[in-house]
């Protein structure tokens, strides 16, 4: 198949268009590289910079590329920021990603693999984390994703838009080639690499008195390449759905910490922050309805391997793309 990856100079759609292009289909990335990288554009893949914003470049770059599905990476993901600058959340997440749809229904895609987030959830009432959890969310990021899910069930209604839902929890490690450099890095274990690297002087753990065994946050971690292949086979669904995407399997903080140390065989100092606010204590998935109806199974069910991933690729890249 042919498929358009919006932010594919980006860390999750860097790698998935990796994949993608091993697997034998055809990618053409289009991105503004305002967050992503042109060193992390696979060479095998097209390229077309270009701001979903400008709704005539996204029609424009449709219209060249003639794909046969869309997977739409490109958003912002910070939820601090989104707290202080919600405009940008919407203008981004919600009104270019529509202009991408318009796009596609004028070019007559009808395939589109949407890169959600748990956090439509907010707060969960019950962890693991199905799909039939109420969504909630506490910030403008987590609603902006959420509205563009529900605009995606009225564009499947109305013009036959098969979507799939991919609400991932937190994806880590790297390929061989590819790996995370974000320009303003929020991410828990890049953020503790670079303390191995030397880069800084101590990890941040924020908050160790939440109602979990060590205090600390407990949070599910899915290996990249896994998340990629789970996008592969949402290519395949010929109706549209939601999936969580995780390992099923939660770690605190301190564990993460611990299991980083052993990985690198640095100390990694840490030191306690105050919580940050609407953190919960537990975000842990239940993926057993991809695992049932897509039959997707992690191959790095671990986080020592994701960590090892990553720490292979930060030694070889200390500075990221170093743009």
């Amino acid at each position: 198949m042919h498929i358009f990856v919006t932010g594919g100079a980006g860390y999750i759609g860097s790698i998935c268009s990796e994949e993608l292009i091993n697997a034998g289909h055809r990618v053409t990335i289009f991105d503004n590289l305002s967050e992503g990288h042109r060193a992390a554009v696979d060479t095998r893949a097209a390229f077309i910079k270009g701001d979903l914003q400008n709704r005539k470049e996204i029609f424009a770059a449709m219209k060249e590329a003639k794909p046969d599905a869309i997977m739409h990476f490109a958003a912002n993901a910070l939820v601090g920021e989104s707290m202080t600058n919600p405009s940008k959340y919407f203008r981004n997440n919600v009104f270019g990603a529509l202009n991408l749809l318009d796009a596609a229904v004028e070019t007559g895609v009808k395939k589109f693999i949407f890169s959600s987030t748990c956090a439509t959830y907010g707060s969960p009432d019950k962890v693991p984390m199905d799909e039939r959890l109420p969504q909630k969310p506490i910030n403008p990021y987590g609603q902006s994703k959420l509205m563009f899910e529900q605009i995606l069930q009225w564009y499947d209604k109305i013009h036959g838009v098969i979507h799939v839902n991919l609400r991932y929890f937190n994806a880590a490690g790297a390929s061989a080639q590819f790996g995370e450099d974000h320009r303003i890095e929020t991410h828990l274990i890049p953020n503790i690499l670079k303390v191995a690297l030397g880069q800084k002087e101590k990890a941040e753990i924020y908050g160790n008195k939440y109602a979990t065994p060590d205090g600390t946050c407990i949070r599910d971690f899915i290996h990249i390449q896994d998340l990629a292949a789970a996008h592969m086979l949402a290519l395949g669904r010929e109706a549209s759905v939601s999936y969580n995407l995780g390992s099923g399997e939660g770690f605190s903080v301190r564990q993460v910490v611990d299991i980083a140390r052993k990985v690198t065989g640095h100390p990694i100092p840490v030191v306690v922050m105050d919580p940050r606010p609407g953190d919960p204590p537990r975000l842990v998935a239940s993926s057993h309805k991809i695992t049932s109806e897509l039959g997707w199974r992690p191959k790095y069910p671990r986080l020592q391997p994701i960590i090892e991933s990553a720490w292979a690729w930060h030694q070889k890249h200390p500075n990221g793309y170093g743009d």
